[in-house]
Parts: C-alpha cells; sequence; structure tokens
C-alpha cells in the first residue's frame, strides 16, 4: 500500500495508475457494448476512475509546484543572508536549496 493511500496526499504516480486503469475500464465497456452486451457500467466506472487520476495528477503537481516556490524563496533569502553576513557555507546551501526549488517547480509546471 502506497504512502499516499494512508495519508489522503496528492500522488503523481497512483493517478497516473488510476487513469490508466480508468481508460482501460471504458475500453472493456466501449468493447462489451460494441458485441452487444451491457458495458455502461464499465464505461461509467472507468470514467470516474479516470478523473479522479487525473485531478490527483494534477493536485500533486500544484502541491509539488508550491514546494518547489517556497523551496526557491528560503533558498534565496539563506543565500542573501550568507552573502551579507559573509557565511559562504550559509550562502552555498541557499542557493542549493533554491535551485532545487527551481527544479521542482519545473517537473511540477502546470502549464507545460
Amino acid at each position: 500500500m502506497s504512502d499516499s493511500s494512508l495519508t489522503n496526499e496528492a500522488n503523481q504516480t497512483t493517478g497516473q495508475i488510476n487513469s490508466v486503469v480508468g481508460t482501460a475500464k471504458q475500453a472493456v465497456g466501449s468493447g462489451l457494448s460494441t458485441a452487444g452486451l451491457d458495458g455502461s457500467a464499465w464505461t461509467t466506472d472507468g470514467k470516474e476512475q479516470h478523473a479522479k487520476g487525473e485531478a490527483e495528477i494534477k493536485a500533486a503537481q500544484a502541491k509539488g509546484y508550491a514546494e518547489g516556490t517556497a523551496d526557491r524563496v528560503s533558498g534565496k533569502v539563506e543565500n542573501v543572508i550568507g552573502a551579507v553576513t559573509g557565511d559562504k557555507q550559509q550562502q552555498v546551501e541557499g542557493q542549493a536549496k533554491h535551485d532545487k526549488g527551481e527544479l521542482k517547480q519545473t517537473l511540477n509546471d502546470p502549464t507545460a
């Protein structure tokens, strides 16, 4: 069982799984209907699961983007304080945190 299922926290991996499984269920339902059988329950359930998966992906991306923003800001603050006080270690750590936040934002960009 994944951590996100225990905490109800959005997770891109489980979102992807639900999206793909939902799409597969829709295909099964469509195939049953084509064969003259009632596949509407499969199709409806698949659409719902796919939509939930896509929503979970978007929520996880938004969370990741926000965390990246927080890291960028706090990293920049640490960097500046290190520069002002002459603390090279703090300056380097701040820059690393800023860069980590920037990467996290890029990976979770909702417009991409």
